[in-house]
């Protein structure tokens, strides 16, 4: 699902927030008018104040009002919203619609080691991605400017991974989308997967990466190092 889906806002609020975005509301506070808003939509003064008291609604911008207007910022999860749409157009307009992310290695908590031994995942991780992954996980501290581009992610599609049941506990779903990581050195290595459990104790800056083989040793990776992960279709 989209990140403009999950914010209950449609096209129209969203064709707002590029505006505003236009004005510079990506780099602090910009000064509109519900009037001057109207007159750049072609709508009424209330259409206009509609569309704004949902952007606010949905966390996408803030906004104070004054006496002769009001000081409108868009929010991070605005950002992330106008991301995910930017990567949209690229799938349509560009060859390479590929997301890079970058980070650097970071030593993990044994949490995807656990889930890619379980049974249930196993199966489904040789039916939808053709192969057994390596008993782990490679983790990625991705860089600021990188989390808030992996909000983009979204608009790619996704190989799921069905939740499932043993005898004692239910397992949740999870995501997994083609990656391909290059280190500093140019070495690449193609036939990776990013996975995002449904229940991770991992937030959004930190990346899991599976493959066949134990990334850390095919890449020479050791913490602290270097890495982009694309993530989407592979050329």
């Amino acid at each position: 699902m989209s990140v403009l889906a999950e914010s209950a806002v449609g096209h129209d609020e969203l064709a707002v927030l590029k505006l505003l975005a236009l004005e510079g509301g990506l780099e602090g506070d910009v000064k509109i008018s519900c009037s001057r808003l109207a007159e750049r939509l072609d709508a009424s003064n209330q259409t206009a104040s509609r569309r704004l008291q949902r952007l606010e609604s949905a966390d996408l911008l803030e906004r104070d009002t004054v006496s002769d207007g009001q000081w409108v910022a868009i929010t991070e999860t605005g950002e992330q919203t106008l991301h995910a749409e930017y990567e949209d157009y690229r799938r349509i307009f560009e060859t390479d619609s590929r997301i890079a992310l970058e980070g650097t290695v970071t030593s993990g908590m044994g949490e995807g080691r656990h889930y890619i031994s379980l049974s249930g995942y196993k199966r489904q991780f040789e039916e939808r991605l053709g192969y057994e992954p390596f008993p782990g996980t490679l983790n990625v501290d991705l860089r600021e400017d990188s989390v808030r581009r992996r909000s983009a992610m979204a608009s790619l599609e996704p190989v799921p991974i069905d939740g499932w049941e043993s005898d004692d506990r239910t397992y949740g779903p999870a995501v997994c989308y083609p990656a391909t990581i290059q280190t500093t050195d140019g070495d690449t290595y193609d036939n990776a997967y990013t996975i995002a459990p449904e229940r991770t104790h991992h937030d959004d800056d930190q990346l899991e990466v599976i493959a066949p083989d134990k990334l850390r040793e095919e890449l020479g990776l050791e913490d602290g190092d270097h890495v982009t992960v694309s993530v989407g279709d592979r050329e």
